[in-house]
């Protein structure tokens, strides 16, 4: 499973290599072109920890009609990203171990 993370880390990267996910880091702006940079194309999971760059969800989508998006920030996603969201946890109410846990388990 290939994963790429935009935004800080929230604990989020070290859970999710953890649990044999290869994992690509996006911290500045997630442009189309660092998400293209970072493997887009072939990632099975986008996890957004900062409501601030929720952009990089449609322009990854349009990238990886197949990808799964995951918000994990306390922050609120903005109305246009939320029907193309297919999870929105808050870091304070779930950890990053079981997170991670929860989105690859189902591939195993």
């Amino acid at each position: 499973m290939k994963a790429i993370v935009v935004g800080p880390d929230r604990g989020i990267v070290d859970a999710l290599r953890n649990e044999g996910v290869e994992v690509t880091s996006i911290e500045d702006v997630a442009s189309g072109q660092r998400l293209e940079d970072a493997g887009v194309a072939d990632a099975d999971l986008l996890v957004i920890t900062d409501a601030a760059e929720a952009t990089a969800i449609p322009v990854a989508r349009e990238q990886n009609e197949g990808l799964k998006t995951v918000a994990y920030t306390p922050d609120s996603m903005p109305e246009f990203v939320k029907g193309v969201l297919d999870l929105a946890v808050d870091p304070a109410l779930l950890g990053s171990e079981t997170v991670a846990e929860e989105l690859v388990e189902p591939d195993r």
